[in-house]
């Protein structure tokens, strides 16, 4: 059994790796301010499992208060602002939780005078700190840093604070990169879950540009077992990139949403969702293409995916939405609040 505090575990990507480390039987403190993306709808199932702490990775006493209570063997931080669009419009929120909060978790750890000699830190990263790629070619770990907005900006310097704590203190972090997520319980802003809900609502599935920006797909399962294999098979300094193997074209990705939703759950006029789509003005800074090279991660921690095929995770995804409209209500009316 292991402990482990968790900081963002109750937005998307944290509460899959929350439900999958109690399912294993593990301790988990989970950190997380309940924002907008963070709810506890997402750990419902789990709540009288952990303990849940609503606060900041910001706040320094309250970071420190946990760890010497806590006792973790392992800190994973997941919590990030994370949405490009908002991170155009409003940069602030993301310095201050991606830069000054990462450096608040790991200060915080290293001044930890109670710090076990196993303690391991996680530095949950995404791909877009790579910048963009051209026709071939994948990211890997070696790959040169080349933000291309304020978010992943934001997301490098946090990778890079990880890595300078590291080489001058030896303090044991490791850094994981990722392609884009999918799959339940992610909030309807982001590319998938937004043309899900909006499709259902007869609203307009709005693609930037011509649709032709591609990215590599991955199953929020396969990536938080990713990041657990990283925290205790990784090595201290090192950095582990997870993809799904599967690039698609962000107008392929929403035409074959429309297409599983003809089938699965037909509109009442019996037409299909197909002509809900529709061209915006592209976002600022937006990368043409993504893709992971995990070679790394499978030869040195054994990561495997659960999910070989897209399309079928695409389809259980939609299905998980479909028979959790309760969900979606209660999330999307917080944010309105």
């Amino acid at each position: 059994m292991t402990k482990i505090l968790v900081t963002g575990g109750a937005g998307f990507i944290g509460s899959c790796f929350v439900h999958q480390r109690v399912a294993a039987g593990d301790t988990l403190l989970v950190l997380d301010a309940l924002t907008y993306a963070g709810h506890k709808e997402n750990l419902a199932e789990v709540l009288s499992k952990i303990e849940l702490v609503v606060g900041s990775i910001t706040d320094g006493a309250l970071v420190a208060s946990l760890y010497e209570k806590f006792q973790p063997d392992l800190v994973i931080n997941f919590a990030a602002e994370s949405h490009v669009d908002n991170s155009i419009a409003s940069p602030s929120a993301f310095i201050d939780t991606n830069i000054i909060g990462t450096y608040t978790m790991i200060e915080a750890a290293r001044q930890w005078k109670k710090r076990p000699s196993h303690f391991r830190f996680v530095q949950v990263s995404t791909d877009e700190v790579y910048g963009e790629l051209g026709t071939s070619g994948k990211f890997y770990e070696g790959y040169p840093y080349q933000p291309n907005s304020p978010y992943s900006a934001s997301k490098a310097a946090g990778d890079l604070l990880a890595r300078a704590w590291f080489h001058t203190y030896q303090f044991p972090i490791i850094t994981t990169n990722c392609s884009n997520n999918y799959g339940p319980r992610q909030y309807p802003e982001k590319l998938i879950p937004l043309m899900i809900t909006n499709a259902l609502s007869g609203k307009p599935l709005p693609v930037y540009g011509d649709g032709k920006n591609i990215r590599d797909w991955i199953h929020v399962e396969d990536h938080c077992s990713g990041v657990f294999l990283a925290a205790t098979n990784g090595t201290p300094g090192e950095t582990y990139v997870f993809g799904g193997h599967s690039e698609r074209k962000n107008l392929d990705v929403v035409q074959e949403i429309c297409r599983i939703l003809d089938r699965v759950k037909p509109r009442t006029d019996k037409h299909s969702y197909a002509p809900q789509i529709t061209f915006v003005k592209d976002r600022p800074g937006h990368d043409q293409r993504y893709a992971i090279d995990d070679s790394k991660a499978k030869y040195k921690l054994g990561y495997t995916r659960k999910y070989q095929n897209f399309e079928e995770g695409l389809e259980a995804t939609i299905k998980w939405y479909l028979a959790n409209t309760a969900w979606a209500q209660a999330v999307t009316q917080k944010k309105a609040a």
